[in-house]
């Protein structure tokens, strides 16, 4: 979770801003990404290394998902066929409705519960919509 928060905090610098460093680590953490296909064993594909990358939630603190990494790479405008996988997990957990639910809360954590676990998230629904538009998935 730690890579993936350095990589959220270095793509929020505008890239005219980035520093030859902060590009070149930029690369290297978003490679470790790719190596995994995001969530997966990189020498054993099959296998799920993260599951709770795959529960969806908002906020996140210092926890990540699926939702989350795409939406960095997104930002730094990264499309890979080793993204697929990722992409289409997000684009699944799609209701008949068309929302998200909320899968992973920080509610009765926090002053203010966000929205209620189990239940469709305007906020997660919002952020998977961004993700597939950008990957011409909707």
């Amino acid at each position: 979770m730690g890579v993936a928060k350095a990589l959220k905090a270095l793509a929020a610098i505008p890239d005219g801003r980035r520093s030859k460093s902060v590009k070149e680590k930029i690369e290297q953490l978003v490679e470790y990404f790719l190596i995994h296909h995001i969530y997966k064993k990189s020498h054993y594909l099959e296998k799920v290394a993260k599951p709770g990358w795959l529960r969806f939630g908002f906020p996140l603190m210092y926890q990540t998902d699926l939702v989350e990494l795409l939406e960095i790479f997104a930002e730094l405008g990264i499309k890979d066929p080793r993204l697929e996988d990722a992409i289409r997990i997000v684009a699944n957990k799609r209701n008949s409705e068309g929302l998200w639910k909320m899968q992973n809360s920080f509610n009765d954590k926090m002053l203010v519960a966000v929205e209620e676990n189990g239940k469709p998230s305007k906020w997660l629904t919002l952020r998977a919509l961004k993700n597939l538009e950008f990957y011409g998935e909707l």
